[in-house]
């Protein structure tokens, strides 16, 4: 299953150790579902920097096209720093996904809806493998 919007990722320049992919774009590079938008969690330093140039959503993000950027905006959800999270992220094609551990962990603290499958298909998923 193709990644959708990598080229807005990938447009938008930023240096390739200080964000990974999250959300359902770690989803479907794994095969799981497509990805209707693109989540990227920053490091602090490049979250300093966008702010600067683009402005905040309601949420805490930043949207450019296809692609919302968050440093903080998971919180209270997520259940690892985001520096750990990019850090120890898989490189797939030369780009960091945030591992679907991590992903999982924080749709179980969220539950909406689209959650509850996605959980499922990663539970699924992580058996399997």
């Amino acid at each position: 299953m193709k990644v959708k919007y990598l080229d807005e990722v990938l447009a938008l320049n930023l240096p390739r150790d200080q964000y990974a992919l999250f959300g359902s774009t770690c989803l479907a590079v794994h095969g799981l579902r497509e990805n209707k938008d693109v989540d990227i969690l920053v490091k602090e330093r490049i979250w300093k920097e966008l702010v600067k140039e683009y402005p905040l959503t309601k949420r805490g993000t930043i949207e450019i096209g296809n692609v919302e950027i968050g440093y903080s905006f998971y919180n209270p959800f997520l259940n690892a720093p985001i520096d750990d999270m990019i850090d120890t992220a898989e490189i797939i094609d030369g780009l960091k996904y945030v591992k679907l551990e991590y992903v999982l962990a924080w749709k179980k603290r969220r539950m909406s809806e689209k959650d509850i499958k996605d959980i499922r298909l990663i539970e699924d998923y992580l058996k399997s493998d």
